[in-house]
C-alpha cells in the first residue's frame, strides 16, 4: 500500500472515531446560543485550535461548528495552528519549495483541497472573530520530517552530538513528548529565511489580524554546540570556543541576543507588509523561558517587538497560578502592551474541572488583565472534559454573558 493510500485509510478511521466522540456530545447551536442586551466590555477571549489530540481541523464541518459555538458564547479570538510537525496548515509555496509539501496531507484531504486558513477566515470574519495564526512548533520538528531529511545542517544540537533533549535529560525529567523532537537552529540564516518566508506568506496572502509565536520560539539552553553556532561564536570571541557549561551567563546571553535579533527582523518585516497586523507572543514565565529556552521575552517587550502577550500559566495550584501572573516581568509588560493569561482547560492526560477554570478566570479579572485564552478547543466543552458539554457551556455562557471587544494596543512608553 503506497503512502497516500495509507494516509487516506488513516483519515477515514480518524473521521469515524471523531464522529463517535463528537456527534452526540455537541448539541445544536440553539441549545446554548446566548441572546443578551448587556453592554459590550473590553476583553480578549481566545482559544487555541491545534491538530494535536483534536479532530476539529480534520472533519469538513468541524471548523464551522467551532466558529459558530465560539461566536454564540461571546468569544472573540481564535489562534489556529499554521505550523506544526514540519507541515503548514495553509497552502504554502515556501513549504512546497523547502519540503515538497504545500500543506499538511490529512488536512488537505479533509477539506477536499480547499485552503484551510482561507476557509476559517471566511467563516470567522463575518462573526467578528479575530484570527491570529499560531506558529505552534516554532523551531521544533520531528526527526523524520522531510525538512530535516533535506537540511540536516539546519539542526542545532547539544554537546557530544545530542539532537534531542531526550538524549540529554535524566530519565526522571524526560517527561514531555516534545523532548524527542529536534530543533532547527534559530541562529542559522537559512533557518531564519525559511521561517520568515512562512510568516511573510501568512501576513501577505491572508486577511489575518496578527501572527503568534509561543514558548517554542527559542532554543533549548543545552543546545548551540552545532558546527555553525560554534564557528559563529568563535568568530565573535577571538577564536574561543563556547563554554562547556550551557548555563554560563555570557554564553546564554549571546545566544539569547541572537534570537532577539531575529525577532526584531520579523517584527520589522511584518510591519512593512501590514502595519496593523499584531505580533502576539504566548510564552512561559520569563524566568523559565530564559533559563530553559533562551527566550528573553521581557527584552522583546522592552524593545517593542511584541504587540500582545498571552502568558501561559497552566497551573492547578491557585497559589502557584497567582505567583506567576504577579511576577515582576508580567507587571512590566502590562505597562507596555495588552497582557492576557493563557489558562488550561485540560488535555487528554490531565482533565481540568470547570470550577478550576472559573476560579482562574476570576483571578485574572480581579487583577484587571486584558483577558484570557484557553488551551485548547477540544477541552473547552468537548468529549475530554470531566463535565458534560452542557454543564461547561453553561458556565462559559455565564462568564461571558456580555459581548467583548479586543483591547487596542497600548501606546508605547
Amino acid at each position: 500500500m503506497n503512502r497516500l493510500a495509507k494516509l487516506c485509510l488513516f483519515y477515514v478511521m480518524c473521521v469515524q472515531l471523531i464522529l463517535c466522540l463528537t456527534i452526540f456530545s455537541d448539541p445544536s447551536l440553539s441549545d446554548y446560543q446566548q441572546k443578551n442586551s448587556l453592554p459590550t466590555t473590553t476583553e480578549i477571549r481566545g482559544v487555541w485550535l491545534t491538530n494535536v489530540a483534536s479532530g476539529v481541523l480534520f472533519v469538513p464541518w468541524g471548523i464551522e461548528r467551532a466558529v459558530n459555538q465560539l461566536s454564540a458564547l461571546n468569544f472573540n479570538t481564535i489562534y489556529p495552528v499554521v505550523w506544526n510537525r514540519g507541515y503548514t496548515f495553509y497552502k504554502s509555496n515556501a513549504a512546497k519549495l523547502f519540503t515538497g509539501s504545500d500543506v499538511q496531507p490529512l488536512l488537505n484531504i479533509a477539506h477536499s483541497g480547499q485552503d484551510f486558513l482561507t476557509k476559517l477566515l471566511k467563516l470567522a470574519k463575518p462573526k467578528g472573530l479575530t484570527v491570529i495564526p499560531w506558529f505552534e512548533y516554532g523551531f521544533m520538528s520531528p526527526p523524520d520530517s522531510e525538512l530535516v531529511r533535506r537540511y540536516p545542517d539546519w539542526l542545532t544540537m547539544g554537546r557530544k552530538g545530542a539532537k534531542t533533549l531526550s538524549e540529554i535529560l535524566p530519565k526522571k525529567l524526560d517527561n514531555q513528548p516534545t523532548n524527542k523532537l529536534v530543533w532547527l537552529n534559530p541562529l542559522h540564516p537559512e533557518v531564519q529565511e525559511f521561517i520568515l518566508s512562512l510568516v511573510v506568506e501568512v501576513v501577505g496572502n491572508y486577511d489575518v489580524d496578527g501572527i503568534q509565536f509561543d514558548d517554542h520560539f527559542g532554543m533549548p539552553v543545552q543546545f548551540g554546540y552545532d558546527l555553525f553556532t560554534i564557528e559563529l561564536y568563535q568568530k565573535e570571541h577571538q577564536g574561543k570556543s563556547p563554554p562547556i557549561d550551557h548555563f554560563n551567563p555570557e554564553w546564554m546571553s549571546w545566544r539569547a541576543n541572537k534570537i532577539t535579533g531575529f525577532m526584531a527582523e520579523i517584527y520589522q518585516v511584518v510591519k512593512e507588509i501590514k502595519p496593523n497586523v499584531k505580533i502576539s507572543l504566548s510564552p512561559n514565565s520569563q524566568v523559565f523561558a530564559y533559563k530553559n529556552y533562551l527566550q528573553d521575552w521581557e527584552n522583546w517587550v522592552k524593545k517593542g517587538f511584541v504587540d500582545e502577550l498571552i502568558l501561559q500559566v497552566y497551573r492547578s495550584d491557585k497559589r502557584s497560578f497567582i505567583t506567576e501572573i504577579e511576577a515582576p516581568s508580567v507587571k512590566f509588560a502590562r505597562t507596555k502592551i495588552p497582557v492576557a493569561i493563557g489558562i488550561s482547560t485540560g488535555t487528554l492526560r490531565t482533565p481540568v474541572k470547570i470550577a478550576q477554570v472559573q476560579e482562574q478566570i476570576e483571578a485574572v479579572r480581579d487583577r484587571q488583565f486584558f483577558g484570557i485564552s484557553f488551551f485548547y478547543w477540544e477541552s473547552l466543552w468537548g468529549y475530554i472534559a470531566p463535565e458534560s458539554p452542557q454543564q461547561r457551556r453553561k458556565v462559559f455562557g455565564e462568564l461571558f454573558a456580555a459581548k467583548a471587544k479586543r483591547p487596542l494596543t497600548i501606546g508605547r512608553k
